[in-house]
């Protein structure tokens, strides 16, 4: 079984930045691609970015805009989302997710484990 734990959310500014960590657990996690979404109140979950096992990356370029990036300690099984430049449309719940496979996906169906969340408030 593989479990997802995010922390590192809070309050802050806008301009401020934040980095988001999950923690992961089970045998075989190293060789998932790691995704972080996001939900903001009365809004559908979306697509932040995703790493894969070997270092590839993508990106939700609708928003992200060299602001995030995201990377991974396979030693520390965390994955971490650095993110900058911060702004109130960037106030959401942030989910860290797994997928089994190793290909870069976006959608939600993809990923087959999933993290309690952690929020992120950003003041204007």
């Amino acid at each position: 079984q593989v479990q997802l734990v995010e922390s590192g959310g809070g309050l802050v500014q806008a301009g401020d930045s934040l980095r988001l960590s999950c923690a992961v657990s089970g045998r075989t996690a190293s060789t998932y691609t790691m995704g972080w979404f996001r939900q903001a109140p009365g809004k559908k979950r979306e697509f932040v970015g995703a790493i894969s096992w070997g270092g590839g990356i993508t990106y939700n370029t609708d928003f992200v805009k060299g602001r995030f990036t995201i990377s991974r300690d396979n030693a520390k099984n965390t994955v971490y989302l650095q993110m900058n430049s911060l702004k109130p449309e960037d106030t959401a719940v942030y989910y860290c997710a797994a997928d089994r496979s190793m290909v870069l996906n976006s959608r939600e169906y993809d990923y087959h484990y999933w993290g309690q969340g952690t929020q992120v408030t950003v003041s204007s």
